[in-house]
């Protein structure tokens, strides 16, 4: 049925192509494309205007471009023959066999697959069903999935407004609106049953029954199920459940929640998927493993608690923050009004069911947490880095009172990143040349990594700064778009054309807007700051990309402080802030800075996977020892980096003031004493040979230890098939050779 209903998408849309451009439609239907090596040109040849106003949406283009359009391109052999060869690549990649999991885990059968749980899935910035880090990482997961040939399905929401979008004012102020994403221009397909119509499930929410319908986004060999409760036969207020992303009340949330958890349980099973493992990446969609064991209880007519461990054994959970706030709880009166016709059907009391989500129990007021319930109903729990899992055991020994804090079972997979689709083309082409051009499919391997320092030092800057180049380019575009938008002042407009230096040391800032990650602390001491900054001989300059939530006025503030000292007419041109980020921007970003900042306050970062992008690149890190950075880093007998730079002390404090402080002072130690100094040290071809070496270090030494391939592996060894783990290890290294 599901296969059925994405060829008819692609046969509907070669229709109207030429015949030798129909592969086109297979192309822009799987979004395989967009981490090939032709990912910029397949598409943007086309209409390159085209393809920004519609959001780098394939099949978009495909439906605006003009009949004489498509047949030019259609008699140019040179178009002809990349689409040819890269229609024998796909090809080739849906219908390889011998993968790597077929030779580890064979019984990882495909009749039996992975299910992947997560509230948003950042594949591509034409699919926004994503907010941040999340979603980036969920989306990385399945890439690599499918290059690995893990047997796996996705399972999120399909939101008809995703995650808000960004403006700032005259005053520097964000502004959050949104607009409908265009399903039917999407490269997603509605799926039908026998009879042609929609397939729906059927949930209860608060006494209503909503029907929900299920798409499909093909990503490689994996489907992503996305469901839907946007239907005319909804009440108008259920059609809104999956109207927006991580918005609304509490009500909405945990309504998205049923509809994720419960809904996507529903949705397998209308599919005829039957899981080996259902996989809950974050808490958000834990209630699905109280519709599995609804559904073991209906089958076998027991009880609950007499199915509760089989339910338990075919379920995992990620948790990915520290932070309080992200683990979602709701209050009895709020479980009462979505459950009380629920937990009879678990043959469960209310009380019952409110002590699965409660961290301490017997207590009427105790709230029902997601994070509670996954561990309490999961075999196996990972934090997403070594020092997060150690916070996660220390944050929930209440839940393990028989148990020592080390024994809490609660361990960890250090997040990655999918290397080809953040790896610049640019340089995805120099690794072809100097590491073989296999060099994908041997991420994991440290030996090959090595060959980085083979490249000419002259190469590896020159594509550097061919790519830093074009960072800037966006960066001027997106900055006078912006100010024309807000009306600013005719000169202040066309001053974005000379914003920013491409021999100018640059830094790199993007993540969400949160106080935590402190997104100002290099303005602590503005004075200190503005003399880094504006020095005449050795400038330095920085770009902020990232959004606050709607409702963190601390974070809007954050941005509001960095937008006013963009104003300096010291820095005029020295600092920008590209709005509205997403993924096309974090990679421009990942791709072209000299120096990726990170600062949070510890530990309150779990894991991190921007700076990991940035090591693809050649760029360098300068963080926090927080998160994955805690592993990445090397420093050598003198205390200093080989790789990036530490900032701060790695020591934990409950003194947010003295931690800004102590980590401000080390943040501008560093660029005056160590980065600054570095970049400038150039030959008189203008070179800096000994920064280069740290790019080159930065690349060997986290490439092959932060990438998905190596984090697939793990799950896979360690929590999917843990049976296999004793096997695994020798052959870790060799990943899908």
């Amino acid at each position: 049925m599901t296969s059925r209903s994405a060829i008819t998408a692609a046969l509907r849309l070669s229709e109207k192509l030429p015949f030798p451009l129909k592969r086109l439609a297979d192309l822009a239907y799987n979004y395989w494309w967009c981490w090939t090596s032709d990912r910029i040109a397949l598409f943007q040849t086309i209409d390159p205007q085209e393809w920004e106003r519609c959001g780098h949406n394939p099949v978009a283009i495909l439906e605006a471009a003009s009949y004489e359009r498509l047949t030019q391109l259609a008699e140019d052999p040179f178009y002809l023959k990349q689409i040819s060869a890269l229609a024998r690549e796909f090809d080739t990649y849906m219908a390889q066999q011998d993968t790597w999991v077929s030779r580890v885990a064979p019984q990882v059968s495909p009749d039996r697959p992975i299910a992947y749980f997560c509230a948003e899935f950042g594949i591509h910035e034409s699919l926004p069903v994503y907010s941040g880090g999340l979603g980036i990482l969920a989306g990385d997961h399945l890439k690599s999935s499918s290059d690995l040939g893990v047997p796996m399905v996705g399972v999120g929401l399909l939101y008809r407004q995703g995650y808000f979008r960004q403006r700032l004012n005259r005053h520097g102020w964000q502004e959050d609106y949104y607009l409908d994403n265009p399903f039917l221009r999407m490269p997603i397909e509605l799926i039908k049953n026998e009879q042609g119509e929609p397939l729906t499930i059927k949930l209860e929410i608060r006494q209503r029954q909503v029907k929900v319908q299920i798409w499909r986004v093909q990503v490689g060999r994996v489907s992503l199920y996305l469901l839907d409760s946007d239907r005319e036969d909804n009440d108008p207020i259920d059609r809104w459940l999956t109207g927006h992303l991580y918005g609304g009340n509490l009500e909405t949330r945990i309504a998205q929640e049923v509809v994720l958890g419960i809904g996507g349980v529903r949705a397998l099973e209308a599919l005829g998927i039957q899981p080996s493992v259902y996989h809950l990446n974050e808490g958000h969609a834990a209630f699905c493993t109280l519709e599995i064991a609804r559904l073991e209880i209906e089958r076998t007519g027991k009880s609950f608690y007499d199915i509760e461990a089989k339910v338990r054994n075919s379920c995992v959970f990620t948790t990915h923050t520290p932070v309080p706030a992200g683990h979602d709880v709701f209050s009895p009166d709020l479980i009462d009004s979505y459950f009380a016709q629920y937990w009879p059907q678990l043959r469960l009391s209310r009380e019952q069911f409110l002590a699965l989500g409660a961290r301490r129990l017997g207590d009427p007021w105790e709230p029902f947490g997601m994070t509670v319930l996954a561990l309490r109903m999961c075999r196996a729990c990972n934090g997403v880095s070594e020092l997060h899992g150690q916070v996660s055991r220390k944050m929930w020994t209440v839940l393990y009172p028989q148990r020592s804090e080390d024994k809490v079972p609660i361990g960890y997979i250090t997040n990655g990143v999918h290397a080809p689709t953040w790896t610049a083309p640019l340089l995805a082409d120099l690794y072809n040349q100097y590491l073989g051009e296999d060099w994908k499919t041997r991420a994991v391997d440290p030996q090959m990594w090595a060959k980085v320092d083979e490249i000419p030092d002259e190469e590896l800057w020159s594509r550097h700064l061919i790519l830093k180049e074009r960072l800037i380019a966006y960066t001027r575009y997106k900055v006078k778009k912006a100010r024309e938008q807000r009306g600013e002042d005719y000169k202040l407009i066309q001053a974005s054309d000379s914003l920013l230096d491409s021999n100018v040391l640059t830094i790199g800032f993007a993540r969400r807007f949160s106080p935590y990650k402190r997104g100002d602390l290099i303005l602590r001491d503005a004075q200190r700051a503005l003399k880094i900054f504006d020095d005449a001989k050795r400038p330095v300059q920085i770009i902020f990309a990232g959004k606050a939530h709607p409702a963190d006025e601390e974070g809007k503030r954050i941005i509001q402080r960095l937008m006013e000292w963009c104003q300096n007419s010291g820095i005029l041109n020295r600092v920008a802030f590209i709005e509205d980020y997403d993924i096309y921007t974090g990679q421009k970003l990942v791709q072209g800075v000299d120096v990726w900042l990170n600062n949070p306050r510890r530990p309150l970062e779990a894991s991190g996977t921007s700076g990991q992008k940035v090591c693809f690149n050649g760029g360098i890190n300068c963080s926090v020892l927080d998160g994955w950075w805690c592993e990445g880093y090397k420093a050598g007998s003198d205390g200093k980096g080989i790789n990036g730079w530490a900032i701060g002390e790695d020591a934990h404090t409950s003194d947010q003031e003295l931690q800004d402080r102590i980590d401000s002072r080390s943040l501008y130690q560093l660029l005056e004493e160590e980065i600054v100094p570095l970049y400038y040290d150039q030959d008189a071809q203008g070179i800096p040979h000994r920064w280069v070496q740290m790019m080159k270090a930065s690349i060997k030494t986290n490439a092959p230890l932060f990438n998905t391939d190596r984090m697939i592996a793990d799950y896979v060894s360690q929590v999917y098939v843990p049976e296999i783990a004793t096997r695994v290890e020798p052959i870790l290294a060799k990943v899908l050779l």
